[in-house]
């Protein structure tokens, strides 16, 4: 038996298994396996009364930027923020059984344990009456306002065209790390 890649557990290699992706996939596309956020507090709900949470850290960095935008007229909301790998099972698994093929789902959902949202960091961003989660968000202002400002508090776009990873283009997506936090 192969010794796992570091970081990958026997639980998350058996849902690799599980869901047919191979262990190979994590260097050949650069992924990432993060560990899973343990401290979070809640920073949104959604209309339909789903609680999104984020590390402490990024929380604070989250709002200060989305004060910042509001001030500049630009209304950033969450659509997402922290999913834990069996989330993120789970959602793989619903693509699957309707009948996308895995290396499908896999350009537009990471595998779990490669996922930034695990790491309660990232946040994908909408504008209310805007586009959720498509790439028609890069024609919002709040895009916009993003590539300007997010920067300034440490949020960085994780997957812009032709990216490394394989994952679609996903303007919506925006994570952070302390060290890029200007504020």
């Amino acid at each position: 038996m192969k010794p796992y890649p570091l970081g990958m557990t026997p639980e998350l290699a058996l849902a690799w298994a599980e869901l047919g992706i191979p262990i190979e996939l994590l260097q050949s596309r650069h992924l990432t396996l993060f560990a899973e956020a343990t401290e979070l507090i809640d920073v949104a709900e959604s209309d339909d009364g789903r609680i999104w949470q984020l590390i402490p850290a990024a929380a604070a960095a989250w709002q200060k930027m989305q004060r910042a935008a509001w001030q500049d007229g630009v209304d950033l909301q969450i659509a997402s923020a922290y999913r834990a790998s069996t989330r993120q099972v789970a959602l793989i698994q619903r693509k699957l059984t309707a009948g996308v093929l895995i290396d499908d789902v896999l350009q537009v959902l990471a595998p779990p344990g490669c996922s930034e949202h695990h790491t309660g960091r990232a946040v994908d961003i909408f504008t209310p009456g805007g586009p959720v989660v498509t790439e028609e968000f890069e024609y919002m202002p709040a895009f916009t306002w993003l590539n300007s400002h997010a920067a300034e508090f440490g949020f960085s776009l994780s997957f812009p065209r032709n990216n490394r990873y394989g994952y679609v283009y996903e303007p919506w997506h925006w994570c952070w790390e302390e060290k890029n936090s200007l504020k």
